[in-house]
């Protein structure tokens, strides 16, 4: 079977397994969103979702974030990792937001890539999950080291990967599949101990077949 085909008998093997694919970092509006996606560079979704309620409650507008202290910013978010430079983007693309965007996050890959601290990974996320956009994949640490593993891309650079999966993935099943090689890849395919023998995906892996 060539790629596609592949790719396709991974997708409704995934389908089965995870029928509700969903981000797993809690947000209730479009902006949120972008600011647990900072947060979660380099740190957990399970970390992040135990921040940001705080986060959010502290700064419970869009405006509020816009005009807030980064020190302060700093303080609630240190837990994450990496917290200074997180806490000036959050800020920092906030205000943009607020002063080029109407207060909404854009729709489109070239003026989410223009805001502080988002680069493709966040872009095809925030597209793909608030506005359905065809075509958003979102190359992740999970996404890459399973996609390499079942033969559907090579090489461990985000935009070359994401360049091999949009060649082969249906462009309408691409957001939804990225959601869910991530749950995939934590409950099965882990990076230290895949379970091989129940995983569902085994007879399309590459990597379980010596191929």
């Amino acid at each position: 079977m060539d790629k596609k085909e592949r790719a396709l008998a991974v997708i409704e093997a995934l389908k089965e397994v995870y029928p509700d694919p969903m981000c797993a970092l809690h947000y209730q509006k479009d902006y949120e969103l972008m600011i647990a996606v900072r947060l979660s560079a380099q740190c957990t979704d399970e970390r992040v979702n135990l921040i940001t309620p705080a986060l959010f409650a502290r700064y419970p507008t869009l405006e509020a974030f816009a005009e807030a202290d980064v020190a302060e910013v700093e303080t609630l978010v240190h837990s994450c990792g990496f917290y200074r430079h997180k806490a000036r983007d959050i800020v920092l693309a906030c205000q943009a937001l607020q002063e080029r965007h109407g207060g909404k996050v854009p729709n489109s890959m070239e003026a989410l890539l223009a805001l502080p601290g988002v680069g493709r990974k966040t872009a095809n996320l925030l597209l793909g999950d608030l506005y359905k956009v065809p075509g958003s994949v979102v190359c992740d640490t999970h996404c890459i080291r399973i996609s390499n593993k079942l033969g559907l891309a090579q090489g461990k650079e985000p935009e070359k990967v994401e360049k091999q999966l949009r060649d082969i993935l249906p462009p309408e099943e691409s957001s939804d599949f990225c959601h869910r090689i991530v749950l995939h890849g934590r409950a099965v395919c882990t990076a230290r101990s895949p379970q091989c023998d129940r995983c569902t995906l085994a007879p399309y892996c590459a990597s379980f077949s010596g191929e």
